[in-house]
């Protein structure tokens, strides 16, 4: 009788090996099909690659175009959890958990922040035909308080069908100080910034390094590799080279720029003649009428958003040219698209650090400029861009990501492979979705989804195969297609869209319903609801049914404050104190002590010695986080809130041995106080001016400082040359719950 790991014995057993008959179960049978390489950029817009009208240089993408097809009616769900979902599974997002970001568990069905197992992934159905599978970037597809060292582990990249991780788990990270994991444990970047490190080279470098293993010990083994890059969320980064090449290219701002990608838009025929530029987004300014300020830094941070994207054209390049090399590129389906729009998280004029965004706060550009304005694009700055130069990035469309208009759901897509697709530079206009891509990689690999998977009946595809389009540009596609995003609300329909903008917090029957004919209307300027109400009435109970069928059903416009919602049970926050024991990886940010705006107490049980030095603990990163460090014979602690630094220093004064170490934060209004002491005696004591609810997206670490720095005084990692035996923090779940902090205050003695 066989097992899960031993089918049953085919041969004979006799009384030695001399009467017996061998037998090997065979091995799972390769498809046979081609390998295949999906490369995902995060937040690129439809405008932003060379080969779809753009001023940003990505020769590589656009030499694949060239080679391959180019489509023009891409859509994608309008965020990156959702559409990743989409690419992986090829079913909805809300009918797999993931109706935004996987940070997220409203406690619905359709915002779980996992991918359930009703709906295995493509890694897993090609792994079980023989496929090796590697996953390397970003995965943002577990939620996120199991993404640290304690897992769980079920919804990590290796549990989901792939061989190999490298990457970050997170939505972003710094591209030069990344939080990175490998499989399932926690790693520290190969090189530092000062050394020439990047993130985008090290994932190509890793995908490069996957391949070349796999292929050089079992080159009968077709591979699948799932390289999502960190580009081209922010922050921004790239290396100093990259950044002064992109250094007055867009001197002449948004408004003409985009001018002028429309009309090559035109002339290339990547938009069909008679499509309007829509006009400028509510909230673009015009660009003449931005003060120098605005204007200087706005520019600096599309330079760095351009500097990223050709960095990241020429990593693509790199992994195009190692394929080549070794005899693979005829026989590889690679395929290059976006999981949605340019972002509006810059707000009007861009921001220095993209969580002044997040917590609703504004940059004082003149000072900025006059300060800063070259830490744009490097290691000391976290930028992203405004609406007008995220609008350029959608042209002609409107919008941005999160929203059901064309800039957040109409995407760039490249399909190349030699081998299986005649075409040599042609353009698809078919309407295709996130939803199709997992069916074409099954479709063209000879694999087909099963019914059940591993005991678990599964959800049947609601994507189909593009193969048909590789060879017909005639060919038919999905006539149907729903959105849905943040409360904004969409559905497609044989040519026809009925999509609105939804205000956060407005009620959804008072949203307005546009109506839209794609096929003579590209940018979705003319809204023909007025002359067809019957269809558009139509297309909106057609919502409601889609809505019904695949599970979009509660709608919910929350997104911020999603971030503040109570601890669930289970959860790694299902408790006030976090108590750690040293040695201890870094604990990633949203499975760290939640400080948020609430009041909390850290306390070190340590060992000292003459002259300990060193970090207690930090947490964030850049110009926006917390350190608590000994330097120079003092206690300091540092609260970088996006440029507004707080900082309380104490002389030590104690002798060498145990002691306990301990700093309050109270928050008082939108600032705080922090107290100072060591054993049962206060040292110190002062004001912070500015406290943030969201500390950014990098996470604790005890012992030393791994990330960005959040602060000049000392050089990373300065581990702390001491011993801790102990460190705890109490946070109370609500500022306003004083009756712990109270507590404390006398248990730590006169003050």
């Amino acid at each position: 009788m066989g097992t899960a790991s031993e089918p049953e014995f085919s041969g004979v057993i006799g009384p030695t090996y001399r009467e017996s008959t061998p037998w090997w179960p065979p091995p799972a049978a390769a498809l046979g099909g081609p390998n295949v390489v999906l490369v995902v950029l995060d937040d690129t817009g439809f405008a932003h690659l060379g080969c779809y009208g753009s001023e940003i240089a990505t020769p590589r993408i656009d030499r694949l175009a060239r080679g391959g097809l180019q489509y023009t009616g891409f859509h994608t769900t309008a965020l990156c959890s959702p559409s990743r979902a989409c690419f992986l599974t090829g079913r909805n997002h809300h009918s797999v958990g993931m109706r935004a970001i996987s940070n997220w568990n409203s406690g619905f069905p359709n915002m779980r922040g996992a991918i359930p197992p009703t709906a295995a992934t493509v890694a897993q159905i090609l792994r079980d035909h023989g496929y090796a599978t590697f996953m390397v970037g970003k995965w943002h597809l577990a939620p996120m308080d199991e993404a640290s060292a304690a897992g769980p582990f079920h919804n990590w990249p290796l549990a989901k069908g792939f061989d190999r991780f490298y990457g970050f788990l997170n939505g972003e990270t710094d591209q030069f100080y990344p939080e990175l994991t490998e499989d399932h444990h926690p790693v520290d970047p190969p090189r530092t910034p000062e050394e020439g490190y990047h993130l985008s080279e090290d994932l190509v470098d890793r995908a490069i390094q996957f391949i070349a293993d796999s292929k050089g010990l079992r080159p009968d083994r077709p591979f699948f590799t799932y390289l999502a890059f960190g580009a081209q969320h922010a922050p921004h980064h790239a290396p100093a080279a990259y950044l002064a090449a992109a250094r007055g290219r867009f001197d002449e701002g948004y408004d003409v720029v985009r001018e002028r990608v429309y009309r090559r838009q035109l002339a290339m025929g990547v938009i069909p003649e008679g499509t309007d530029l829509a006009p400028r987004n509510p909230g673009v300014p015009p660009w003449d009428d931005l003060t120098d300020s605005q204007r200087l830094f706005s520019l600096r941070t599309q330079e760095a958003f351009a500097a990223m994207l050709e960095h990241a054209d020429e990593q693509i390049g790199r992994l195009v040219d190692f394929l080549e090399r070794t005899g693979e590129l005829d026989n590889t389906l690679l395929i290059v698209c976006s999981d949605n729009g340019a972002s509006q998280e810059g707000g009007p004029y861009g921001v220095m650090n993209e969580f002044s965004y997040f917590n609703m706060l504004t940059d004082d550009l003149d000072e900025l400029v006059a300060t800063r304005l070259d830490d744009v694009g490097t290691p000391r700055g976290y930028s992203n861009y405004p609406w007008g130069w995220a609008q350029v990035g959608n042209t002609p469309l409107k919008w941005y990501k999160q929203n059901t208009y064309g800039g957040g759901v109409r995407d760039p897509l490249v399909i190349h492979w030699p081998r299986g697709v005649a075409a040599r530079g042609e353009r698809r206009t078919q309407f295709v979705h996130a939803i199709d891509i997992a069916p074409t990689i099954l479709d063209v690999a000879g694999a087909t989804m099963p019914a059940t998977y591993h005991g678990v009946e599964q959800i049947p595809l609601h994507g189909t195969s593009l193969r048909t389009t590789f060879s017909d540009p005639e060919a038919p596609t999905r006539s149907t297609q729903y959105f849905e995003q943040l409360g904004h609300r969409g559905i497609y329909r044989d040519g026809w869209k009925l999509t609105t903008y939804h205000p956060a917090g407005q009620p959804f029957d008072d949203d307005r319903w546009a109506l839209y004919r794609l096929d003579e209307d590209f940018s979705e300027c003319h809204d023909r609801s007025g002359e067809h109400p019957d269809l558009a009435r139509e297309l909106r109970e057609l919502w409601w049914g889609e809505a019904e069928r695949y599970g979009v059903l509660p709608l919910d416009d929350r997104g911020i404050e999603l971030f503040m919602a109570p601890a669930r049970p289970g959860t790694v926050h299902a408790r006030r104190d976090y108590v750690y024991h040293p040695p201890i990886a870094r604990i990633p940010s949203e499975a760290a002590p939640a400080f948020g705006g609430r009041d909390w107490l850290v306390e070190a049980d340590v060992v000292l010695t003459g002259a300990t030095e060193g970090v207690l603990f930090a947490r964030g990163g850049g110009d926006l986080g917390i350190g608590w460090f000994l330097q120079d014979g003092a206690i300091h602690f540092n609260y970088n809130a996006l440029g507004r630094e707080g900082r309380v220093s104490a002389p030590l004064r104690v002798e060498a041995g145990r002691h306990r170490l301990w700093a309050r934060f109270e928050r008082e209004g939108q600032a705080g106080r922090v107290t100072l002491g060591v054993d049962d005696l206060t040292i110190g004591a002062g004001a912070i001016p500015q406290f943030v609810r969201i500390l950014g997206s990098s996470g604790l670490d005890i012992g030393c400082d791994t990330h960005a720095p959040i602060t000049t005084d000392y050089e990373q990692p300065f581990r702390f040359t001491g011993e801790i035996e102990r460190i705890a923090f109490h946070v109370r779940a609500r500022p306003s719950e004083r009756d712990a902090a109270a507590t404390h205050r006398a248990e730590m003695g006169k003050e």
